[in-house]
C-alpha cells in the first residue's frame, strides 16, 4: 500500500469536514440500533479478564515534556468517566460518548497530537494513550471490536516495544471513536487508574475467563514508497487458546499501513502502549 503524505487542506474544507463527520457520530449516538453501556459500578467484579498498564511518561525535552505531564492530567479526567463502566450483553461502548468532548472549561490541558502528518499540541491531548490500552485488553478477551482506527503514522522507533506495532487505537473526537460490543453471556467491567508511573486498566467478569488470547503479527514488512519515504506494514492476528493450552483457532483482526516518522535503522524510546 503505497501512502502518501496528508493533503494540506483549507482553513474552511478542515472545518466543514470536521462538522460533517460530528454531526454523522452524533446521529449514530442517537440511533435505536445500539443500546450503550451507561452503567457504573464503584465495586468490581471478581474475576480479571486481562490486565495491562504503560508508562506515563517518556523521556522527552523542552515543551513536549510539558505536553506528557498536561496529558497525565487529561488521562485522570478522562478515566473518571470510565473507570467501573459496565459493558452488559448485547451493549456497545463507546468511548467518545462516555468521555464526552475534551474542553478547556472541564479542566483538560495542551497536550501532544499529531495532525496531518505533523506533532503539535491541542487540548485533550494524549489521550491516545487510553484508547490504545483499552483496545489493547479488548483483544484480549471474547468483546467484539465494532469500530477502531489505525495511526496514520509510526512516530516512536522500537526500542523497548513491547506489544506489535499496529496494536493501538487513535482516537479524535468525536468521529475517530472507539467501540466495543459484549457479544457474550456475561456482563464486563472496565477498570482504569492513573498511578504513579504507568496508567492501569483491566477488564474484569463475574466468571474466570474460559479462553486465553495471544496477539501476533504477520507479514511485517518496511517498505520505501515512491515518494521517498518509507510504510510500515503489518497483520495482527489471535491466536485463541483453551484453558488446557491447547490452540483453538488464529483470528484476523486487522492490517496496519503507517508513514514512518523516522528512520527504518534508528532506536529510541517506546511508545505509548504500542
Amino acid at each position: 500500500m503505497d501512502l502518501r503524505p496528508p493533503i494540506r487542506r483549507s482553513w474552511l474544507r478542515l472545518r466543514l469536514g470536521k462538522a460533517y463527520y460530528t454531526g454523522k457520530r452524533y446521529l449514530l449516538w442517537c440511533s435505536p440500533k445500539y443500546r450503550w453501556a451507561k452503567t457504573w459500578k464503584e465495586e468490581r467484579l471478581p474475576c480479571v479478564q486481562f490486565s495491562h498498564a504503560t508508562p506515563l511518561m517518556r523521556h522527552l525535552r523542552g515543551e513536549e515534556m510539558v505536553w506528557q505531564e498536561n496529558k497525565v492530567t487529561n488521562l485522570k479526567l478522562a478515566v473518571k468517566r470510565l473507570d467501573g463502566l459496565i459493558l452488559y450483553p448485547g451493549e456497545t461502548f463507546s468511548y467518545w460518548k462516555r468521555i464526552g468532548k475534551p474542553t478547556a472549561r472541564k479542566g483538560y490541558k495542551e497536550g501532544m497530537v499529531l495532525f496531518l502528518g505533523q506533532i503539535g499540541g491541542d487540548i485533550g491531548g494524549g489521550l491516545c494513550q487510553l484508547s490504545n490500552l483499552i483496545f489493547w485488553m479488548t483483544l484480549h478477551t471474547p468483546l467484539t471490536v465494532t469500530e477502531r482506527y489505525r495511526h496514520s503514522h509510526d512516530v516512536f522507533p522500537d526500542a523497548n516495544r513491547t506489544q506489535p506495532f499496529g496494536s493501538g487505537a487513535t482516537c479524535a473526537y468525536p468521529h475517530r471513536d472507539l467501540m466495543i460490543r459484549n457479544d457474550t453471556d456475561r456482563p464486563y467491567q472496565l477498570c482504569l487508574r492513573v498511578g504513579e508511573t504507568h496508567l492501569e486498566g483491566a477488564w474484569r467478569s463475574t466468571e474466570p475467563p474460559a479462553l486465553q488470547f495471544r496477539v501476533i503479527e504477520k507479514d511485517a514488512r518496511i517498505d520505501q514508497a515512491s515518494w521517498g519515504g518509507y510504510i510500515r506494514h503489518n497483520q495482527l492476528w489471535r491466536e485463541v487458546y483453551g484453558l488446557s493450552g491447547a490452540l483453538l483457532e488464529e483470528q484476523y483482526l486487522c492490517t496496519n499501513d503507517a508513514i514512518m516518522m523516522y528512520s527504518p535503522l534508528l532506536s529510541a524510546a517506546p511508545a505509548d502502549g504500542e
